[in-house]
């Protein structure tokens, strides 16, 4: 069950961070499109990833999406990454929301 919810953050997380990849392929647009979806991959990201780890996560994020030219950072990735891959404890999983 734990790996099955896994692997289904990491696919959420690919699907997020390509549509804030979008925005960075339209010039003049994407930046006012990133007012929109900055507020929604912060609190998307605190959704995914409980406590402070989702918190921090999702500043993170609100940030790299407001801030021109970021959006190439894939910060949904790098935050599974974190939680599956190199965070020695590894309770963190999916809120059941």
């Amino acid at each position: 069950m734990i790996k099955k919810e896994k692997y289904r953050l990491l696919l959420w997380g690919l699907l997020f961070d390509g549509l804030g990849m979008l925005s960075f392929m339209l010039p003049g647009i994407g930046e006012f499109a990133d007012l929109i979806w900055a507020p929604m991959a912060g609190w998307l990201m605190t959704r995914m990833y409980k406590g402070n780890p989702g918190k921090i996560a999702g500043v993170i994020a609100f940030i790299e999406e407001i801030v021109p030219g970021l959006d190439i950072i894939p910060s949904f990735t790098l935050m599974w990454l974190y939680t599956y891959i190199f965070q020695k404890d590894k309770t963190i999983i999916l809120e059941d929301n």
